[in-house]
């Protein structure tokens, strides 16, 4: 139960540098960034699934590029959801996930090693 407050936490932390970072991706404070992480989560664990069996054909056309527009979808319907999370422009849409990923795997690892006992099995 900890190991994923920590992992939340983690997320919404990587939100705020990301709204730091892009102007397009603007987050009013930090509950917004909190209930952010949880839909951001519930996204791409429900409808990012459903939309890369979809879009299969053109992902193999791409030759995988194509994630990068389903990751920045998945970004966009979280925000569309949490009042205070908006996130606009082309450049947002398709870098800020990557950079959210980036830095939310640089935080979450820092807290794996600060908290070992707390590490999901």
């Amino acid at each position: 139960m900890l190991g994923t407050l920590l992992t939340l936490l983690a997320t919404a932390l990587s939100l705020l540098v990301v709204d730091i970072i892009f102007a397009g991706v603007n987050l009013a404070n930090f509950p917004a960034a909190m209930v952010a992480a949880l839909v951001i989560g519930g996204v791409n664990s429900g409808v990012r699934p459903v939309l890369s069996v979809l879009s299969l054909p053109i992902n193999l056309l791409s030759l995988g590029a194509f994630t990068f527009v389903i990751n920045g979808l998945c970004f966009w319907l979280a925000s569309l959801f949490v009042p205070g999370f908006q996130v606009s422009g082309l450049l947002a849409f398709l870098i800020a996930p990557v950079v959210l990923s980036f830095v939310n795997t640089f935080i979450s690892n820092y807290f794996s090693e600060k908290f070992p006992k707390l590490k999901s099995n």
